[in-house]
């Protein structure tokens, strides 16, 4: 398949993500405060979109807590710069085995909900766009897996749906994609369906470029998408999404670092990825064109 550039780019800033980050960098924001003036500094910057998790505010740990979603979708929304909101609705799904020769029970970190309580924030908050992690993978961690069964990713699908909100669709490999593809044809998702190309994360695809080729061309026609890879090659797949023609995630969740020896800031990342875009002469289109791109609803402040 012949590569066809975008030269309409929008980028997401992927703020605080749900990894053990918070305390490799101070820029790693944890409390609803840092977590919205981040985002609300990425979009100056030229983020159109927002990726959001929340964090225990005194610890940095991961959280589902509703008021700490509700707090950062309000301070975000309260601003006076507009950008895309999009939440995580990957939480919940966490399974973490005793070991190799004793799995059950299992251990310390699990985390299993249901398909309502996934989403219940996203109900709650009603972003313009939430993520839909669309398959099971060995995650990182010797004996963690990230749990989302057919089941479980149509019944929250269906929500999503119901509930007027995009889901973007995190693909960690090709299989993730046949996937979505079914919930479309069974009319759990609309279509065209906004998917994300996750590269790099232990243990679903890798970041070389016939693998990411690979995932590129299993996105149907017609479908919008972006990409992103982390850590060292965070700012080389911004150029790689844009030549095959996707659009673009940078942010602390997928990276620290600008440089050797230089912690990054959510505003650093996306100002040095809008230059590398801007570079190969494409445009960095704002909220309003992605709404209109992607045929999202913007909700006010209550």
């Amino acid at each position: 398949m012949p590569l066809q550039m975008n030269t309409d780019v929008f980028i997401t800033c992927a703020v605080t993500g749900s990894g053990s980050s918070q305390d490799r960098s101070p820029h790693v924001p944890r409390s609803p405060e840092q977590i919205a003036d981040s985002a609300i500094a990425a979009a100056r910057a030229g983020a159109a979109v927002v990726h959001c998790h929340v964090r225990d505010p005194e610890t940095g740990v991961p959280s589902r807590d509703l008021k700490l979603y509700r707090e950062v979708t309000d301070r975000i929304r309260a601003s006076d710069v507009d950008v895309v909101l999009n939440l995580t609705a990957g939480m919940g799904g966490d399974l973490v085995f005793g070991g190799a020769d004793a799995p059950l029970p299992l251990a310390a970190g699990t985390d299993m909900i249901g398909a309502a309580q996934r989403v219940e924030h996203i109900a709650e908050c009603l972003p313009e766009i939430c993520t839909l992690d669309c398959g099971t993978m060995n995650f990182a961690e010797a004996d963690y897996v990230m749990t989302n069964t057919p089941g479980m990713l149509a019944a929250m699908g269906r929500m999503m749906t119901t509930l007027g909100v995009k889901p973007e669709i995190e693909a960690f490999d090709t299989g993730h994609l046949w996937l979505a593809k079914q919930l479309v044809a069974d009319g759990v998702l609309d279509a065209p369906a906004l998917v994300q190309l996750c590269m790099g994360v232990p243990w679903g695809a890798p970041d070389d470029l016939n693998t990411f080729m690979a995932m590129v061309n299993n996105v149907p026609d017609g479908w919008n998408w972006s990409a992103f890879s982390i850590g060292r090659n965070e700012m080389a797949y911004v150029a790689a999404a844009v030549l095959a023609g996707g659009n673009v995630r940078v942010g602390l969740e997928d990276n620290l670092w600008l440089s050797k020896g230089e912690l990054a800031t959510n505003e650093a990342l996306v100002t040095r990825a809008r230059v590398i875009i801007e570079a190969m002469g494409v445009k960095v289109i704002g909220p309003q064109e992605v709404r209109k791109k992607l045929g999202l609803t913007k909700r006010m402040p209550k």
